[in-house]
């Protein structure tokens, strides 16, 4: 369960947000704890400077009427507003009796009082242990005189701390409630997320066990879970035609090599049980068994060079090839066959025949793999031709027969291994060519040839492909 891509995806998520949420509330509580402060100093200036106003009004009529200071100034002041009242000058002063407190000037420290604006503090007064925010306002009969005195208005530091800590305590709470909300969502989010990937495991283990019959999870949309979604689809119908491809291969394979083994052990065994004792039908056996023995080591021959040829195992050499040489050799490999048949067999004419860059036996092999299907499919008496022509750095051979022709829906089908309708034929001609010419850079095309039957083309460049 911890290791699990939904639950890392959910956690790494909390981390990011638990991370962001911390980093957002420093920042509120650092800006709120600036505008507080600045509001309170604010706040405190404002009062200090109100009340002094008050205090030299007050003294200055104490002074003409010979009157006490008025009752109201300390007591009922700090009550309205909270803040404590002191004051710092000498003795006697304005509102000592109604509870304004004196401050010696050895409890402000260093700080330095101005004799003309407002100067704000913090400080620990003697009889007590509470540290305060202050404002002194110097405290002038006239203007512009000398100060005989500062009226200091003070609040605790501990309001402004429990105004942050109470904003940080909402914020913690209001990040707990959406770190809580956001992990129920995205806890549902990330299950369908990875419900896709979980359904891609199981089936992938379904494959590696053998299984292509697997129900392959879809989702809608083109991200990146439908791509992996879509791509294995692909992968395991890819695996399945694979699998097809090489049961068959194998069925072929055991078939056409069960065909000549079976007639090499009847033969023998006829021969071994006495059977045929005649030296003329001992001969004729021991011939059947050869031919066998030959069209057996043909058909293994070729099945080894289509299996290295599709798992590009298969060595091709680059030298220079004279194409004339080489269409006059495969054609002289045939003359004999098409003079006993009695089949108009004709050369390539061509007076400056190209030198290509290439194998010179793997060309050979392809051409005459291509004369040997239209000799196997001509009938006798029938026509088959050769035919060189180059443009545009490529060559091409045509073979062109009269038999049958190939129909358009079999076009393909042909070069599939051990497709053939010829009896006597292995089915491993024509892919073996396409996978020969393919390897040398080029490619085999097949069509109709003008009154009936086919044309082969064989397709090669000029220079060897890099």
């Amino acid at each position: 369960m911890l290791g699990t891509l939904r639950f890392r995806l959910t956690a790494l998520f909390l981390a990011v947000v638990l991370v962001f949420g911390l980093v957002s509330i420093a920042l509120a509580v650092r800006l709120f704890q600036n505008v507080t402060h600045a509001e309170s100093v604010n706040e405190l200036k404002r009062e200090a400077a109100g009340l002094a106003g008050l205090y030299a009004e007050a003294a200055l009529r104490s002074s003409d009427e010979g009157t006490a200071a008025p009752e109201f100034a300390a007591d009922n002041l700090e009550r309205a507003t909270g803040d404590e009242l002191f004051y710092v000058g000498l003795s006697p002063f304005p509102g000592q009796r109604f509870g304004l407190r004196q401050l010696p000037r050895a409890a402000l420290g260093d700080v330095e009082l101005d004799t003309e604006a407002v100067v704000t503090f913090e400080f620990t007064p003697p009889d007590s242990s509470r540290e305060l925010l202050a404002a002194a306002q110097p405290v002038q009969l006239v203007q512009g005189t000398e100060p005989f005195g500062w009226l200091v208005v003070a609040k605790p530091v501990t309001e402004l701390r429990e105004q942050w800590v109470t904003l940080l305590g909402r914020l913690a709470f209001a990040l707990a409630v959406g770190i809580g909300l956001g992990a129920i969502l995205f806890w549902w989010l990330s299950r369908r997320l990875t419900a896709p990937v979980l359904a891609l495991t199981r089936a992938t283990q379904l494959v590696a066990a053998g299984h292509y019959d697997v129900e392959i999870p879809h989702t809608k949309g083109s991200d990146e879970i439908s791509l992996l979604s879509d791509r294995f689809e692909r992968m395991v119908t890819q695996l399945a035609e694979a699998e097809q491809l090489k049961r068959s291969f194998l069925m072929s394979v055991s078939h056409e090599l069960r065909t000549p083994l079976t007639a090499i052990r009847g033969h023998v065994e006829a021969v071994r049980e006495g059977v045929v004792s005649e030296p003329q039908q001992v001969r004729a056996s021991l011939d059947i068994v050869a031919a066998e023995t030959d069209r057996l080591e043909r058909l293994v021959g070729d099945v080894l060079d289509l299996a290295k040829l599709q798992a590009n195992r298969f060595t091709v050499r680059h030298e220079e090839v004279d194409l004339g040489r080489v269409l006059d050799h495969a054609y002289r490999a045939f003359t004999e066959e098409a003079r006993r048949r009695e089949i108009d067999y004709r050369p390539a004419h061509v007076t400056d025949a190209p030198v290509i860059v290439s194998d010179g036996d793997r060309v050979l092999q392809v051409i005459s793999n291509l004369l040997s299907n239209a000799f196997r499919w001509t009938p006798d008496g029938g026509r088959i031709a050769l035919g060189l022509a180059s443009s545009n750095g490529t060559v091409r051979v045509d073979v062109i027969d009269s038999g049958p022709g190939v129909p358009p829906g079999e076009r393909e089908r042909i070069f599939d291994p051990f497709i053939s309708n010829d009896a006597n034929g292995t089915g491993l001609g024509l892919p073996i060519a396409r996978e020969l010419a393919l390897a040398l850079g080029g490619r085999i095309e097949l069509e109709g040839a003008n009154g009936g039957g086919s044309r082969f083309r064989l397709v090669l460049p000029a220079q060897s492909p890099v």
